[in-house]
């Protein structure tokens, strides 16, 4: 059973700064495609970034520019750089994981949050 435990959320003023983490275990293999996701009070989650084995990444249009995901594959961690960070970046973000065809169908068309693994997610707050 894949476990993933996100860390690294917090408070930051607009234009700061935060690295999120994702440590998985309790698989054989590489899952396909893994992404963070967020979800702000009141709003439907929404996909913000994800990364597939080939390394190939997709980005929603509003993070392009100042997030970047990334894997490495021998320590089993996700990452989510996240720079220049506005208000309504605050949500509380989950990293996900799951089989796909490709990071960019998988974030845009195909994921559904009854699907794959999920972690519990971590808070980010960004005050103006």
């Amino acid at each position: 059973q894949l476990r993933l435990t996100e860390s690294g959320g917090g408070s930051v003023q607009a234009g700061g700064s935060l690295r999120l983490s994702c440590a998985a275990s309790g698989y054989t293999d590489s899952p396909h495609c893994m992404g963070w996701f967020r979800q702000a009070p009141g709003q439907e989650r929404e996909g913000v970034a994800a990364i597939d084995t080939d390394g190939d990444t997709s980005y929603v249009d509003s993070v392009k520019g100042r997030f970047t995901i990334s894997r490495d594959n021998a320590e089993n961690t996700l990452y989510l750089q996240m720079d220049n960070l506005k208000p309504e970046d605050t949500a509380i973000y989950s990293c996900a994981a799951d089989l796909c065809s490709s990071s960019e169908i998988w974030l845009q068309y195909t994921w559904r949050p009854e699907v794959g693994f999920w972690g519990q997610g971590t808070q980010v707050t960004v005050s103006s």
